[in-house]
């Protein structure tokens, strides 16, 4: 089916529902290196033009990836719920994009909505909003999740910290989780990225992780974000799992690119939940993302990179997790060339990942070759703090030196925390303040006198 509209004296055609939303997005690199941007901003105004009159039910009847060629869009198809969709299944595109931002939306009434929704709705109504409506609808959509801290409540702002070393050294990591601890960082997850990725160092990680964990009674969960099925072999060897992680996208193809499959996420899951290791809760899967990761798999099936990242959530959403993290900058200016683009970009993927039902943080972050610098990831990082954003990354002095790339600090999230009047997860901040690590206003203020809390931390993490 063709779509169409006319912007001054220029009727303008766009062939079928994939090219409209392609059209239709904000312009940035990667959707120009796949060929599907609009030639002009008259375009994109008329693709918007077009996309606000379409009524959301049409996504139902027209999948923009084969259903019988993708498992993505099988889920997505049959695991519709009609009955939460009713209430706004008689709107367009931009009489939802209204709704969302009107006093009808509550969060109660997001959340309710939030199963009837695909990917491919909530993608398009983000294409016709301003950064200051992703930033509104973001705050509105609340979602909390549990394992052994709290996270996404209200006035709550919680840290991956992430003590990533680029051989493993576990004395260097245990350095960084200390001084992440110190500065009232971890309470999303102590998350490494391994630089082996084998069972037994991921073993061995964990270990370390889980020893000082019960050693000091920290309400934390850990995470070696190897790939899911060194985890699962992890596990058969009864290793102390908390949480189960793997990059994931929005197309079958894409996946397959990543070494997974929807059948091999759900034995990870059933693994990870038989331990029952979590004590408030049982969400026990972390997922990552950015936009361009199918594009870079050549399994983008012509769509642009923003829809196809949100179909990527349609994947996280079925296996109810703890986190799920855009790493909005991480993949390169190839896709997101500059700071412009990579603020826009962040705010999209928290608000659609809300939406969607999802406990959303963002690694505000960027390359060295991209153009985009710190001044750039203060200003994202403060917009998604203001937009209720789940949980940030902690990466010592923002840079990884195992990565490669440019985050955000212990020092940004209690920036962030500070100006906004953000704490940590409830769990945490109680565990903090009987350390002395923070005071009763949340603030990060160590007690070092002997025998205090700090400084059995400091004693016990150096030894």
């Amino acid at each position: 089916m063709a779509y169409g509209a006319t912007v001054g004296r220029t009727n303008y055609r766009f062939d079928d529902l994939k090219t409209l939303l392609a059209r239709a997005t904000p312009a940035r690199s990667g959707d120009f290196l796949a060929g599907v941007a609009a030639g002009s901003d008259a375009e994109r105004v008329a693709a918007r033009m077009a996309l606000a009159d379409l009524p959301l039910k049409a996504f139902l009847a027209e999948p923009l990836v084969p259903y019988e060629d993708d498992d993505v869009t099988r889920l997505i198809m049959d695991s519709h719920d009609a009955a939460s969709f009713a209430p706004v299944a008689s709107m367009s595109v931009g009489q939802f994009r209204d709704w969302l931002l009107s006093d009808a939306a509550t969060s109660e009434a997001l959340a309710t909505l939030s199963p009837g929704l695909t990917p491919e709705m909530v993608a398009a109504t983000s294409k016709l909003m301003r950064n200051q409506d992703l930033i509104a609808v973001g705050r509105k959509a609340r979602v909390v999740t549990r394992f052994r801290t709290t996270i996404g409540l209200p006035g709550r702002l919680s840290v991956r910290l992430q003590p990533n070393h680029p051989t493993d050294d576990p004395k260097a990591i245990a350095a960084s989780i200390l001084d992440g601890l110190m500065y009232g960082c971890g309470d999303a997850t102590i998350g490494i990225n391994p630089a082996t990725d084998s069972a037994a160092r991921c073993l061995d990680l964990l270990t370390m992780i889980d020893d000082l964990r019960r050693r000091f009674d920290v309400p934390l969960q850990s995470c070696v974000l190897a790939h899911v099925t060194t985890l699962i072999q992890v596990m058969e060897r009864a290793g102390p799992v908390d949480l189960v992680f793997q990059s994931i996208a929005g197309s079958q193809a894409a996946n397959r690119s990543f070494g997974i499959d929807l059948s091999v996420l759900k034995e990870a899951h059933e693994a990870a939940q038989s331990l029952k290791r979590g004590t408030v809760g049982r969400n026990v899967m972390y997922f990552e993302t950015g936009q361009g990761s199918a594009l870079s798999a050549e399994a983008h099936h012509g769509l642009d990179q923003q829809t196809m990242e949100v179909r990527a959530y349609a994947v996280a959403r079925a296996f109810d997790p703890l986190l799920v993290n855009t790493v909005v900058g991480f993949i390169g200016p190839e896709y997101l060339y500059d700071g412009k683009q990579i603020i826009r970009a962040g705010l999209e993927d928290h608000c659609c990942g809300k939406l969607l039902g999802l406990p959303m943080g963002v690694d505000v972050c960027y390359t060295n070759h991209a153009e985009a610098d710190q001044d750039d990831m203060d200003n994202l990082l403060t917009l998604l703090g203001v937009a209720g954003c789940s949980y940030i990354m902690g990466v010592p002095g923002a840079d990884d030196v195992m990565l490669s790339y440019q985050s955000t600090s212990f020092h940004d999230a209690n920036y962030v925390r500070t100006a906004l009047g953000l704490r940590p997860a409830p769990e945490f901040e109680a565990w903090l303040q009987r350390m002395g690590v923070m005071d009763g206003d949340a603030r990060v203020r160590p007690a070092l006198g002997a025998g205090s809390g700090a400084l059995k931390l400091i004693e016990g993490v150096a030894a």
